[in-house]
């Protein structure tokens, strides 16, 4: 395919790059500073954000974007979850959970954020008020990797060190402490480190990075 444009962030690994919701901009992290860039796409430019105002994170590698495109969520160190504005790029709220924060995942309608501790807990958190509404433990979980919220709402996915995802439904996410998942696959041998729904919300993806070609489709 004909290569639309190519950018390059000199002495900047990239960790990880995702579309703003619009579609006109590029945010990618690296695997060493505490710095990102944004990429303008349609004025060509490429934007650094030296430091986050309020976020003392040496490293800023992982996070996630709202689906309605308003939040951009930091995963940082010792369990601090950092919510940032995506229009000014600013700390709007920090959060904390118990243990280490490995995975977050927005529900569908952006009023919800799932975190996903290396203890194996799941904490639920209003976006508005952030408060944490609920928390629960992922079955046999010893460490937590990945997790996922599927696009109409209705499922959950963990995926934890051991190579199981655990997929439950969100209203008994919300309720009970000691979930019973409705499902859990098994054929993952390494770790799970990617699980994601389709659009549909009929099929969904667990892969592992620890081996080749571990990818299934459910």
């Amino acid at each position: 395919n004909p290569k639309i444009q190519s950018i390059y962030l000199e002495n900047f690994p990239i960790y990880k790059a995702r579309f703003s919701v619009d579609g006109e901009q590029v945010i990618a992290t690296g695997t060493h500073h505490s710095m990102f860039f944004v990429y303008d796409m349609m004025a060509g430019s490429i934007i650094p954000i030296p430091k986050v105002r309020g976020v003392e994170e040496r490293f800023l590698r992982n996070f996630e974007l709202s689906p309605d495109g308003s939040f951009m969520l930091l995963i940082g160190t010792s369990g601090y979850l950092h919510l940032l504005s995506v229009k000014t790029k600013e700390v709007i709220s920090t959060m904390k959970v118990n243990g280490r924060c490995t995975a977050c995942a927005f529900t569908p309608d952006s009023s919800k954020v799932y975190s996903y501790s290396k203890e194996g807990e799941v904490f639920i958190w209003d976006v508005r008020s952030r408060k944490c509404l609920h928390k629960f433990e992922d079955e046999g979980s010893l460490e937590g990797k990945c997790i996922a919220v599927s696009k109409n709402n209705q499922y959950v996915a963990c995926g934890s060190s051991s190579g199981v995802v655990n997929l439950y439904t969100t209203d008994v996410c919300l309720k009970e402490n000691r979930p019973k998942p409705v499902k859990a696959i098994m054929n993952l041998v390494t770790s799970a480190t990617c699980v994601t729904f389709n659009p549909t919300t009929e099929i969904l993806a667990v892969a592992s990075r620890d081996m080749d070609e571990a990818v299934k489709l459910v």
